[in-house]
């Protein structure tokens, strides 16, 4: 087995965060591009010592200017003794990035559930995260956002999504591919400034490397990476306040006299979770200040309307959802 630096760094990692379990059934995505084919060398190469089963799946979303992708990643993954599932569109996807994503990791869960797969891996590298992080700022996301792209999460009860090369930079899982003469596929799309993640790769980030820090991309992750820790910390405590205050027969209530003593952060993130019960549609920052405000408000005090012409208003220790409808 070939052995490098960066073959300790990842066999490190997944001893220190536990991401990997011995003997786990382990399905990699693989696009072919720099990123994704670095990961298949370094955890095929890994695979003797974690006596993973391993496979590889790539998505073929039926794009003209994709053609030949998939026989080419085919082909390179060849060179490793692992079974190769081509997951291919019944009609080409949509080429926008929201309707990729989400077919890509649907026919990626299908294909584990099917194959009984417990992990599905992808490349995404410490490059990704700090891109992530800027543009859901940008977007005006909170912090749940902002510490997007974790090292792992469930996609189902039985599945795990997990990154191994967070800490990998874009340029490293370049050298790593050059090192060891990887057939990387060059995809136009990732060139293409219509997608507003090229325009942040190709423009906007190069230029704060420039101007304001080289080092941009460590920075953004690491921060990513102190907020997912404080995050969860947070969700944990609002979610056992919002079940203490939330009236569970009448699930359009909450008890604002457990949420008064409470810091900011909670009641905000205790208003998200009252919320999120009972609308489908996404909360805005005014919608949470609005029923936040409610905690300490005088009895009858109400909000303006919410969506489907529903409001809250105080009643006694109660903030209660009711519909203009009715009235």
């Amino acid at each position: 087995m070939s052995w490098s630096v960066f073959h300790a760094r990842v066999h490190k990692t997944l001893r220190q965060r536990q991401l990997l379990p011995k003997q786990a059934r382990i399905l990699l995505a693989v696009s072919g591009g720099q990123d994704s084919l670095c990961l298949l060398k370094l955890l095929a190469d890994l695979q003797p010592k974690w006596q993973w089963e391993l496979a590889v799946a790539h998505c073929d979303h039926r794009w003209s200017n994709d053609a030949g992708m998939a026989d080419h990643v085919q082909e390179a993954v060849q060179a490793f003794p692992i079974p190769f599932f081509r997951l291919t569109a019944k009609t080409p996807v949509a080429q926008t990035e929201a309707s990729a994503r989400s077919w890509r990791y649907q026919v990626l869960q299908n294909c584990c559930e099917e194959n009984q797969y417990s992990y599905l891996v992808t490349g995404h590298t410490r490059s990704d995260r700090a891109e992530t992080f800027l543009y859901n700022l940008i977007r005006g996301s909170g912090s749940d956002g902002l510490q997007a792209l974790t090292w792992q999460r469930p996609l189902t009860e039985q599945i795990h999504l997990v990154r191994p090369l967070l800490n990998f930079s874009r340029s490293e899982t370049k050298q790593i591919c050059q090192q060891f003469q990887l057939p990387i596929w060059n995809d136009v799309a990732n060139e293409n400034l219509a997608y507003a993640r090229n325009r942040l790769r190709n423009q906007i980030l190069p230029q704060i490397k420039e101007h304001f820090n080289p080092q941009v991309e460590i920075a953004l992750s690491q921060t990513a990476e102190v907020l997912q820790a404080e995050t969860n910390y947070l969700h944990q405590l609002a979610t056992e306040l919002f079940h203490k205050s939330w009236h569970q027969t009448a699930k359009n209530s909450l008890n604002r006299s457990h949420l008064q003593t409470a810091p900011l952060a909670l009641k905000r993130r205790v208003i998200r979770l009252f919320w999120e019960t009972n609308f489908t549609q996404g909360v805005t920052f005014e919608q949470i200040e609005e029923l936040t405000h409610l905690i300490h408000a005088g009895n009858r005090s109400r909000t303006s309307s919410f969506p489907g012409n529903i409001y809250a208003q105080v009643e006694g220790n109660w903030i209660i959802l009711k519909s203009s409808n009715n009235h």
